[in-house]
């Protein structure tokens, strides 16, 4: 079995700009810089029979290469907050991607996630962070941006749960197209 998801990778520049952020959250669990990502869609465990009907499905999406622009801190979970991310601004060239993505892989059988698309950066993952911890951070990194850097290809990635972070590997790469 295999835990799956398609994303963009992040490039190192992005990356290491990025972890300049991580620090001053009681109770947060960093994510490891080779962890960033940004996820278009999570089909989780699958069989060999779905890993290849996974690839088959991804092989098939054309659409063109963008640039991105990460902008914006932020946090999942109102009451007990559960996630840092940065942001993304708007990006129509995004959004057509990923809905490419999730309408192949639901075409192919899988059983995706209903919950409306958000693209970010997970920075961290958190426990018994308060509200207005988190919001205070947010608050001191509201102004972050980085980029624009180009996006010209999208993954699917495997990934091993571990203990102190999980270990994702790309298993297939697929191009975005370039307009002449």
């Amino acid at each position: 079995m295999s835990r799956l998801f398609v994303a963009l990778s992040i490039p190192e520049i992005v990356a290491d700009a990025l972890s300049t952020l991580q620090s001053g959250v009681e109770g947060a669990r960093w994510r490891p810089v080779e962890n960033f990502h940004l996820t278009l869609a999570f089909i989780g465990e699958t069989d060999r029979h779905g890993f290849g009907a996974a690839l088959d499905a991804l092989a098939a999406i054309e659409a063109p290469a963008f640039d991105l622009r990460l902008s914006g801190i932020g946090f999942f979970g109102d009451r007990q907050p559960r996630a840092l991310w940065a942001g993304v601004d708007a990006c129509d060239a995004l959004d057509h991607l990923q809905g490419k993505v999730e309408q192949a892989l639901r075409r192919a059988g899988f059983d995706l996630e209903r919950r409306k698309f958000k693209p970010h950066v997970t920075l961290a993952y958190l426990r018994n962070t308060t509200q207005p911890a988190a919001a205070a951070y947010c608050a001191r990194h509201g102004l972050f941006s980085c980029g624009p850097f180009p996006v010209e290809a999208f993954h699917l990635y495997s990934s091993q749960l571990g203990g102190v972070a999980s270990h994702y590997e790309i298993e297939a790469s697929y191009s975005l197209s370039f307009s002449r």
